[in-house]
């Protein structure tokens, strides 16, 4: 339930007593997570009963379950429900964001996380990749565009549903990548447990928790949250150098084949980009379909 959104739906509505105790959560969340009722009462000047009418108006259980929710609520942080105004940003803000959190994270994954990560990946059948959430399934599909070019076969799911009929399909030895800006997506753990008990080998990209320790291979990484909450978050560059450092390995370990896929690739894509013109076409180092 989101609570202040329902407080704030439901003002003017209230009885003035209510009203009162709901204008007083508003103003002060932290307050009225930890405040008895007794507390409440005595600041909002109304009786013990109003508060209990209020959590009734507002679909709680009781009193207990209203001072649940707005626990809850205030746990994501002021910067989300206060009245300030956030100044703008400046455009270097975004790059300097991006630059910090790289920093970051130089490092925290080891030659031979990489090495052994690879090697599965080199080795097996078919890889799936799971993320879900805004960027993780985003990346996904990146995931999915780095590894198809160096010949392993892989399918990217966001789909909760998917991810666990897929996981469920897969063989002994088939790969699992999982990616998460989180670690404790329970989509994606509940997939790649699904796909563990069937024999496939699990690797993670995500921060220490629990998807860490249920992977094989874990590739960590670290995020890094700002106050401004206006700008989208800096961590999936993170998560994408991550894909760029195993895909890099993949390719240089799987080269012979790899060498033979991109150079198909690059030669449709050049007659393509030049298939007007009779003259052959130069050497301009584009990007291989990016």
């Amino acid at each position: 339930m989101d609570i202040i959104n329902k407080i704030k739906e439901g003002l003017g509505h209230f009885s003035p007593a209510e009203d009162k105790v709901a204008r007083l959560i508003l103003d002060d969340l932290d307050f009225a997570a930890t405040a008895s009722i007794n507390e409440l009462a005595n600041k909002a000047n109304v009786s013990h009963a109003s508060i209990t009418r209020l959590a009734k108006s507002l679909g709680c259980d009781n009193v207990r379950d209203l001072k649940f929710q707005i626990t809850q609520s205030a746990a994501i942080g002021e910067r989300f429900t206060n009245a300030d105004v956030i100044e703008k940003k400046d455009i270097f803000h975004v790059y300097s964001s991006i630059q910090e959190i790289l920093a970051l994270n130089v490092g925290l994954i080891q030659e031979a996380e990489v090495n052994a990560a690879a090697e599965l990946i080199c080795n097996t059948r078919h890889c799936l990749i799971f993320g879900v959430g805004g960027g993780s399934s985003m990346l996904a599909m990146e995931c999915q565009n780095r590894l198809f070019r160096l010949d392993i076969l892989c399918n990217a799911h966001s789909d909760p549903m998917m991810m666990r009929m897929t996981a469920s399909t897969i063989n002994k030895n088939d790969v699992v990548l999982c990616l998460s800006l989180s670690g404790v997506s329970p989509d994606v753990i509940d997939s790649a447990r699904i796909a563990k008990e069937y024999g496939a080998h699990i690797i993670a990209i995500c921060p220490e928790g629990e998807l860490a320790e249920l992977a094989d291979v874990h590739l960590p990484i670290k995020t890094q949250e700002s106050d401004y909450i206006f700008k989208p978050s800096a961590a999936r560059y993170v998560m994408m150098a991550a894909i760029d450092i195993l895909s890099s390995e993949v390719a240089t370990k799987n080269q012979r084949r790899s060498k033979e896929k991109l150079r198909r690739l690059k030669i449709q894509l050049d007659q393509h980009r030049h298939q007007k013109s009779d003259a052959p076409p130069a050497d301009t180092r584009f990007p291989l379909g990016d």
